[in-house]
């Protein structure tokens, strides 16, 4: 980390030098006018990557063909804007992007910009026509709905060719749809006129022509900036599938994402037709507090304090929220109308807006022996507030919590959790162990750092369970590692995502003088500077850590995971860590009598089913256009579905509790409350939950 930081700050130092001695030599060229900052943006990012990222790539024409590839593929993925012609046109620069990256120019970028738009508006004007006319349903024809499988088209007519079967298709679904939806209600006995076959078609039309018209007009306000992002993450993603260019703005929701607060009012906002409005307000956010905006107000205008407001109408959304943002105690002044037509100015002191849905949270499951549930959805942690929440201390905190409840066994439930903050798993695998090793994290160059477990006293010693799936990723496959290295517990779901590598966020302002203030702010660049390795020695990457107890998935048979991402870093082993397992768990005991229970299930029988099902559809990735043939195959699904629905209904519920330290706090905030009584239903339900419970009785 150290490293990664010196080596950027020295740059920085020597930016002058690197750049030219004075800031007007990069405005111009053989006197043409060039853009500054993404020529200093490039250069910047550039000097970052080839000398900070764990495994520096060759700047070659190798790597231009690379990015050229993947920028394409983002660009129009699914083939549905560019033609062949444009795409050959483009190709006389794919050898040559690794020397624009180095020379920050922006040709390449420049030219695709041009062509992709001038292709958008075509497409306008494809969709509306097609859109334009009744579709029929009973000609035999097929769509391919699967990018890598389809190609550019050689002509305006074949492209307008794609869109046509492109809008059947999700016309057809529509109307599949009301058909089936029309039919469970007559079987209802629903007395309400039924609609024709050609009026729903009609309907589905419409309703796709809305939807198209709203995207083409979001994607005609993009502006080059908003591409550019794309464009350079093109190259930045050749060294692997986690280093990323953020935008200032595209940081910014990735701290909330990441910390579960932010700095504003609190309101979500949405917009239709280039009017702004709220959709919800959040409880106990400064606009919950100040009460006077409501759901469905529409915002008008803007103004930061006493300043101007600034007309809002019309305007993207991104920006109208980067207006009403703010940090903590400045004030915003919101022109707001009501929904009965009155306007009014709302003036709201920005604060702290936290997302609690994101934090840790348990339940008690009830019975002779009580068994504590703690779900944390992610390994957030607040490093830009002192004293701010993060994972480590608020599940230490609902350990003891469940242990004033006589909790003798805890299922830690890690599914869908993408990872975070590495020392909160320290902080975390520490509740459960004496002391000793928890991950090795490796720098490119030296040996690997041994991240420990210093205190001795352990916080929970009864059985647990850690569940985990194809969505647990990175901070939430380390703790997994550990405590199935240690054997201190159980690991119960299916194998995890696969992500072994470590990255850092580095603020690219930092690296720049005072004299480069004008092309501020750039953004920030998230490299991947280590990899981390299991105290055993190997490491999570692109395997993943698999259960101890394998519980069949819906996802089981698809490829998923870090090793289909293109450009991971692969797979090695390092030297174990000096560290003494502590079998507090009969791991092979368990997992015969979860066999058994498993292979008697029927749910998970049909769960195992379902998978081979969705493998077997994923794989045909041709769609019949045709209405009776996706009826029949659309049935043929939603019998399966339904089998293991009221599969799932047979199934008893877990007798669960809130904990009576939670019940005080969530009375008095009722939306709070309203959400914890959806988690517990959920909870109650939860079939890979309840053979958890299973594997911790079976322990005890």
């Amino acid at each position: 980390m150290f490293s990664f930081k010196t080596k950027l700050v020295a740059y920085g130092t020597a930016a002058s030098v690197v750049f030219g001695v004075a800031s007007y030599k990069l405005l111009e060229k053989d006197g043409v006018p060039r853009d500054q900052k993404n020529e200093v943006l490039t250069k910047v990012l550039m000097q970052g990557l080839s000398s900070a990222h764990y495994s520096p790539e060759k700047l070659d024409d190798d790597f231009s063909k690379k990015a050229f590839a993947l920028y394409l593929e983002r660009l129009d993925s699914n083939k549905k804007f560019l033609l062949q012609s444009d795409v050959d046109q483009l190709k006389a620069y794919q050898t040559q992007l690794d020397d624009e990256f180095k020379n920050g120019s922006f040709k390449f970028f420049d030219l695709s910009m041009t062509l992709f738009q001038k292709r958008l508006k075509e497409a306008e004007s494809y969709y509306k026509e097609v859109l334009a006319k009744p579709f029929e349903f009973d000609k035999d024809e097929t769509i391919e709905v699967k990018s890598e499988k389809l190609k550019f088209a050689t002509s305006q007519a074949a492209l307008k060719e794609e869109w046509r079967k492109y809008l059947k298709y999700q016309t057809l679904i529509r109307v599949a749809d009301a058909l089936d939806t029309q039919q469970k209600a007559d079987t209802a006995g629903n007395k309400e006129p039924k609609k024709t076959q050609s009026v729903m078609e009609a309907d589905a039309r419409k309703k796709i022509q809305e939807s198209y018209d709203e995207l083409f007009k979001r994607m005609g306000q993009l502006e080059k900036e908003d591409w550019r992002s794309t464009y350079l993450n093109s190259f930045a993603n050749i060294y692997d599938p986690h280093t990323e260019y953020f935008a200032p703005k595209e940081k910014e929701d990735f701290d909330f994402e990441f910390s579960g607060r932010l700095e504003g009012i609190g309101a979500v906002l949405t917009e239709k037709d280039g009017v702004i409005k709220v959709s919800e307000i959040t409880p106990g956010s400064p606009s919950y507090m100040q009460g006077e905006l409501k759901a469905g107000d529409a915002i008008l205008k803007v103004a930061q304090g006493d300043q101007e407001p600034v007309d809002i109408q019309g305007m993207r959304l991104d920006k109208a929220v980067t207006l009403v943002r703010g940090k903590k105690g400045t004030e915003v002044r919101l022109h707001v109308k009501k929904i009965d037509g009155t306007q009014k100015v709302i003036s709201i002191i920005r604060d702290v807006v936290v997302r609690e849905e994101g934090y840790a949270k348990s339940l008690l499951i009830k019975g002779p022996k009580p068994i504590g549930y703690i779900h944390l959805p992610a390994f957030y942690a607040d490093f830009k507030n002192a004293g701010g929440r993060n994972s480590g201390k608020d599940v230490a905190d609902e350990v003891a919590k469940l242990k004033q409840e006589n909790a003798q066994g805890i299922i830690l439930d890690l599914r869908n959790n993408g990872g975070g903050s590495l020392q909160d798993v320290v902080e975390m695998v520490g509740l459960f162990i004496k002391s000793g090793p928890v991950v090795q994290v490796k720098s490119a160059n030296g040996p690997a750092a041994v991240l420990e477990d210093r205190d001795p006293q352990v916080q929970f010693t009864g059985p647990l369970v850690v569940l985990v799936n194809e969505n647990s990723a990175s901070a939430s496959e380390i703790m997994a590692a550990a405590i199935q290295d240690y054997k201190r517990g159980v690991i119960v779901g299916s194998s995890t995502y696969g992500k072994g590598t470590v990255q850092q966020f580095f603020d690219l302002d930092q690296v720049l003088p005072a004299t480069f203030d004008a092309v501020k702010p750039l953004g920030h660049l998230k490299l991947t500077t280590q990899k981390y390795y299991r105290i055993s020695g190997k490491t999570v990457q692109l395997r993943g850590v698999t259960p101890d107890i394998i519980l069949p998935d819906t996802y089981t048979y698809l490829k998923y995971g870090e090793k289909e991402q293109d450009y991971a870093l692969p797979f090695d082993e390092i030297q174990a860590a000096k560290f003494s397992a502590v079998n507090t768990m009969p791991i092979e005991k368990l997992k015969a009598s979860a066999s058994t229970r498993i292979q008697k299930s029927p749910t998970f029988s049909l769960i195992n089913q379902t998978a081979l099902n969705l493998k077997t559809r994923t794989d045909n990735t041709l769609r019949s256009l045709k209405l009776s043939t996706y009826q029949e195959e659309e049935r043929k699904a939603q019998a399966q579905s339904k089998k293991l629905e009221d599969a799932r209904k047979m199934v008893p519920l877990l007798d669960m509790a809130t904990l009576k330290s939670d019940v005080s706090k969530l009375s008095a905030d009722t939306a709070a409350s309203a959400r914890f009584q959806a988690f517990t239903r959920n909870a109650k339900k939860d079939l890979y939950l309840q053979e958890a419970v299973a594997i911790i009785k079976d322990g005890l």
